[in-house]
Order: structure tokens, then sequence, then C-alpha cells
């Protein structure tokens, strides 16, 4: 299963603390689509986290699953279509044996803003 991590403290530079982190809106419309996406939608796990050290790249999300490359995105605004490609991206990194999105394959909002692409962790035999 692929988790789809959203930072749930994000928030642009014009963003006050007074008001709510745009990494909260997301998760939110995150879990608001997926409650009414597809069955293809349940085969990922959407996890709010508290900071995931994007600060200056807000708004900040992250792919991982096990024996799979992770990736982190930034510089991401809130929206239902953001949402929907979220999810989409997350069915794509569980389908691929490896995790691999390219950027071609990803859906248009996370063609840019790539963060990091971690390897898999590999596990001591010893």
């Amino acid at each position: 299963m692929t988790e789809l991590l959203i930072c749930t403290t994000c928030r642009p530079a014009d963003n006050p603390r007074a008001h709510r982190a745009a990494g909260d809106v997301l998760l939110e419309a995150v879990q608001a689509e997926q409650a009414f996406g597809g069955p293809e939608w349940a085969t990922v796990r959407v996890r709010g986290v508290t900071c995931m050290a994007g600060c200056s790249r807000a708004c900040t999300v992250a792919f991982q699953a096990a024996g799979k490359y992770s990736y982190q995105f930034g510089d991401l605004t809130p929206s239902e279509a953001l949402a929907r490609q979220l999810l989409e991206c997350a069915v794509l990194h569980h389908r691929t044996p490896e995790g691999n999105l390219a950027r071609d394959a990803r859906p248009p909002l996370l063609q840019s803003g790539i963060l990091c692409r971690l390897p898999p962790l590999e596990l001591s035999t010893a």
C-alpha cells in the first residue's frame, strides 16, 4: 500500500499562523475526494503528519511504500484538482514495482515541485 503523507503544518510564508495551515486544508480535501472516489483510491493510505521540513517550499506531500522509491513535492496549492491528482499519483506509485514516478507519467500539478526522491530502504540480513 502506498502512503500519501501530507504535512498539516505547512503554510506558505504569506499565510499567517492565525489562519488554518494550507497543508491541513489539503489533507481535508484529499480525504473528501478519497471518500467518494473509485476502488483504486482505496489502495492509498492518506496520513497527515506534523512537519516534513519543507517549510520554505510549503505546502508539501510525500509518497512512500515498502521497497519503493519515496518522493516529496512542495510548492503546492490546496484545491480539489490537486487532491484528485495526488490520489491518482499515489495509485501510480502503488502500481509501479519500484515506485518510480516519471515526470511525464505524473499528473500535471505534480510534474514540477519535486523536492526529493529517496531510494528504498535496504534492510540488512546480517
